[in-house]
């Protein structure tokens, strides 16, 4: 960061972040602050952060994950992921319900520039730098959303999802549909113009309660082949389904350093720093989290296969590993938390009892055990040593 740069307060305007602060992540940064003071505002059943998701369009992170061409920062550019991983993981140390709206909204601006044609990309990316958000709606139960082809050559909807985060604010969601032959295919719908009908009676979680999530019954909505992102089977090619993974990762350690920087400020305030307890217990989670950093650095290496065009194989089982790897890291971080602020810590209105509520909310991500298992399938089908497992570079002479 160069040094003539000037340094908003946190009562400066967000807008002001965004002529300041070219590169995402150091806007990322200098909003967490403001987003954790205000994440009380919104931490409760039926709440959403829609200052927090202002503050994001204002400092420019709403259209980051465009192409530069596109009036973007280009932040899914595979060269970027280690931006883009930092700006996620600032986001989701500021309030993780925001982190996961924004990894959701990043998630699809990335699938439709790869996917789509180049008038889809230029039309959702207007629709991104005027404002509107996006999201992967793609989690169903035994009514799932059917796609029926009709005689006019359009698409009828059916059926629904569930754990749709930003139902009611989300206006561009990106969907899977199954078609009629049983395959797969992705569609943006536009809300605005088309509403499904939300149910939100089920969403009494834990926590993440500000993500605004419901059940979308689609029904009788009807779409045209403009809708339709990329062909049938696209949304889960690998390794770019899998090794998405990454991102989500991102974010909940974020919310790991979060609880670090409470749990010290906690213990300053009382002056507990010279027991060695608190001391050991200190030094064991900035270790955590230092490993945590390092997972992302790992990570953003690794997504260079994607441009080489190498195994997607390894992608994916490194992706795994490190998802398995954060949440490792985030679940100890936790309970040493615990451990160090006692019962006195876990009281409104101290943040702990939020930021607790959401990281293990957050955690329960698919099919932990499958994926760890992935890793050790990947390693017992290679004969090379261990250094090789994830980098294909020959031993030193």
């Amino acid at each position: 960061m160069p040094a003539a740069l000037s340094l908003p307060t946190l009562s400066s305007p967000a807008a002001s972040l965004a002529p300041q602060f070219a590169l995402p992540e150091v806007a990322a940064a200098y909003l967490a602050p403001r987003l954790l003071a205000h994440a009380v505002h919104s931490d409760f059943e039926g709440g959403f952060p829609e200052q927090e998701l202002a503050w994001l369009r204002e400092a420019g992170l709403l259209q980051a994950p465009l192409a530069v061409g596109l009036g973007g920062a280009g932040l899914a550019e595979s060269d970027q992921t280690l931006a883009l991983l930092h700006t996620l993981k600032h986001i989701g140390r500021g309030n993780l319900a925001v982190g996961r709206l924004y990894e959701g909204h990043m998630n699809a601006l990335q699938l439709l520039q790869r996917l789509g044609t180049d008038a889809q990309v230029a039309g959702w990316a207007a629709d991104a730098r005027e404002g509107h958000w996006f999201g992967v709606w793609n989690t169903e139960a035994a009514d799932g959303v059917k796609l029926e082809p009709l005689a006019n050559g359009r698409f009828r909807l059916h059926g629904s999802k569930t754990f749709a985060s930003g139902a009611g604010y989300i206006s561009r969601p990106l969907l899977s549909a199954a078609l009629p032959d049983g395959g797969w295919q992705l569609l943006i719908l536009p809300t605005t113009e088309q509403q499904p009908a939300y149910d939100a009676s089920f969403w009494r979680p834990l926590g993440m309660r500000a993500t605004a999530s419901a059940r979308a019954d689609f029904t009788g909505i009807e779409i045209g082949a403009e809708d339709l992102l990329g062909n049938p089977g696209d949304y889960y090619q690998q390794p770019w389904f899998s090794g998405g993974a990454i991102r989500f990762a991102a974010v909940q350690l974020g919310g790991a350093e979060a609880v670090f920087d409470e749990t010290r400020q906690f213990l300053q305030g009382l002056g507990r720093t010279d027991d060695p307890y608190q001391r050991q217990r200190l030094g064991e989670m900035a270790l955590l989290i230092e490993s945590g950093n390092l997972w992302l650095s790992g990570a953003a290496r690794n997504a260079s296969r994607l441009a080489a065009e190498t195994s997607a194989e390894a992608t994916v089982a490194y992706a795994n590993m490190m998802r398995t790897a954060i949440e490792t890291i985030c679940l100890r971080v936790l309970q040493l938390a615990e451990r160090c602020v006692g019962a006195r810590g876990l009281l409104k209105p101290e943040p702990f009892e939020r930021l607790h509520r959401d990281l293990t909310h957050y955690l329960r991500q698919p099919a932990p055990d499958a994926a760890q298992a992935d890793v050790g399938r990947f390693a017992l089908d290679r004969k090379g040593p261990a250094f090789q497992l994830w980098h294909d570079q020959a031993p030193p002479v």
